[in-house]
């Protein structure tokens, strides 16, 4: 292996390039470091944080509870932060994500305001060229994509999009300064997650907040609170334990359930563990039985308490109406917000349906739905993202023969294990396409692949070999398998960005792996008998990758 690269661009070859500076950029560089390799990180950002660096809108917070979304590779990192809130807000996680790189001085192997444009590999000599927008040109043997699941912001291509002469914001891509609506009218074109957050506060500024609405999403409430200091001890008291028992649930953190199918037990118990779940608030709502996404009609009894509560919260009843998603609950991401229908109760906010009348057209003054022309004094996209696949296809990246991943794609993402691709030697995807990612504690999926990525490189190290890739027949029976997976539940049942379905021209595939602890399972068995699905040395391109 290389000495030390050091933070001088100019030094051209080191052990492993990163590409991102969030959380799984930034552990990658810890733990690889201890192990004794150079690391380069690449940033487009001006400091750490990833998601939660680019992503400063009005209202933004996470909606997993901020003690179990957090690192649990250092007991001493856990024992020193204190979360003020059970969902933390956006300053409070990018102040946490900036603590981490100092305790652990991260920032001196990270090259900020630098994007990774392209990257090849070279099988003469088994490395990786990743050239950057700044110039850069480095040679590495391990290529690792930390670029995240929701990085690459998506901005539907409206008619006349650059034409609006006031300004215009893009909720992944939120100014550092902060923005002042007061007395503006005010568009919005979106009811994603961050718009559903972002929403409120907006309301609360503008002379007039106009929300365009294509599709109606779940939106449960989030009952945030201060952690209370009893709770925090409590838990620092056994972490270990903690996170322990919340890694058994599907989705790698604790939730509240009945254990029971919704279809076993009286329409009254129903009602009362309903009602429970909701004032209890966040995610998973979708956990109160044990089938609600498994079985089309015991979904059916959680739409309709949905829309009993809808009408209790929304006085307008075609408000109401317009509200209420028509798919299955839990199909498309829940939404987790604070006062969001209660929002479409004042008198200064317009809702907009564009479900069966899009947008025309974007103009100097405003947004054409219908013919008719609504004028503001500023535009938010909250448009969402190409997600999962998008950050990785942003960048032209050729494997074996000069093949590129975007080609490989060109039917749907798949890696094996959400790792690696085949025909991509030493590239390693961190929550990529086939791991449970989105569907998971993504700091936990986080933590569990550069963990995986470093333990495989070492063992490489130690045993003298260079060169592991994806067996494509590995690789095609996995994606087989997520989507096996995928079959048995309703996410499949409706539209939405785990299939990709918001991006035009997109393949619709499931690309997410359903089941955390059958995936850490299976992860687990992986390492344990020398990685079955990998080549390792092995120079030819496997057939059909």
């Amino acid at each position: 292996m290389t000495p030390a690269a050091s933070q001088d661009s100019a030094a051209s070859t080191v052990d492993v390039v990163i590409v991102g500076a969030g959380f799984a950029g930034m552990y990658l560089i810890h733990k690889l470091r201890k192990e004794g390799f150079s690391v380069r990180a690449f940033e487009g950002g001006s400091g750490v944080g990833g998601t939660w660096y680019w992503n400063r809108y009005p209202g933004c917070r996470v909606d997993v509870v901020s003690m179990e979304y957090s690192y649990q590779f250092s007991e001493e990192l856990q024992q020193e932060w204190e979360w003020s809130e059970k969902y933390a807000t956006q300053p409070e996680l990018l102040a946490y994500a900036n603590h981490v790189a100092d305790r652990f001085d991260l920032r001196k192997d990270i090259q900020f305001h630098t994007r990774v444009t392209a990257a090849s590999y070279a099988e003469d000599s088994g490395r990786w060229m990743v050239r950057t927008d700044k110039g850069d040109s480095i040679s590495a043997q391990f290529f690792i994509l930390a670029t995240g699941t929701l990085s690459t912001t998506n901005l539907p291509a409206f008619p006349g999009l650059d034409s609006f002469e006031g300004p215009t914001y893009h909720t992944g891509q939120w100014p550092h300064e902060p923005v002042d609506f007061t007395g503006k009218r005010v568009g919005i074109i979106g009811t994603g997650s961050s718009s559903c957050q972002s929403i409120p506060h907006l309301a609360e500024q503008a002379e007039h907040l106009t929300i365009f609405q294509r599709t109606a999403n779940y939106v449960i409430p989030a009952h945030n609170e201060p952690v209370a200091a009893e709770e925090i001890q409590k838990i620092k008291a056994n972490y270990n334990e903690f996170r322990q028992r919340n890694q058994q649930y599907p989705f790698a953190f604790f939730y509240e359930t009945t254990n029971k199918t919704a279809q076993e037990v009286s329409d009254e118990e129903r009602e009362r563990e309903y009602e429970a779940a909701w004032q209890r608030g966040g995610l998973m709502f979708l956990g109160t039985f044990t089938d609600l996404i498994t079985n089309h009609d015991s979904n059916v009894t959680a739409q309709a308490f949905f829309r009993r509560k809808l009408a209790e919260i929304v006085q307008d009843p075609e408000t109401a109406k317009t509200l209420m998603p028509d798919f299955a609950i839990g199909c498309k991401r829940l939404i987790v917000g604070t006062d969001y229908y209660e929002t479409y109760n004042r008198k200064n906010v317009t809702l907009v349906s564009v479900k069966d009348n899009p947008i025309e057209n974007i103009t100097p003054n405003g947004i054409v739905v219908n013919g008719t022309e609504h004028e503001f004094d500023a535009i938010v996209y909250a448009t969402g993202f190409d997600a999962i696949s998008g950050p990785i296809t942003s960048i032209d990246i050729k494997g074996r023969e000069g093949r590129s991943i975007r080609d490989k794609w060109a039917d749907g993402a798949r890696c094996y294990l959400g790792l690696m691709a085949a025909g991509f030697p030493n590239l390693f995807t961190i929550t990529g396409p086939g791991s449970p990612s989105v569907l998971s504690n993504m700091i936990k999926s986080i933590e569990q692949h550069v963990e995986f990525v470093s333990d495989c490189i070492v063992d490489l190290r130690d045993k003298g070999h260079t060169v592991i890739e994806a067996d494509a027949d590995a690789e095609e029976a996995w994606r087989a398998h997520v989507d096996e997976i995928a079959e048995q539940t309703l996410y499949k049942s409706c539209n939405s960005w785990y299939l990709g379905s918001n991006i035009p021209g997109k393949p619709r595939v499931f690309t997410t792996y359903i089941g955390w602890p059958q995936y850490a399972t299976e992860i687990e068995q992986v390492v344990a008998d020398n990685y079955p699905g990998f080549i390792v040395d092995k120079p030819a391109l496997a057939e059909n990758a």
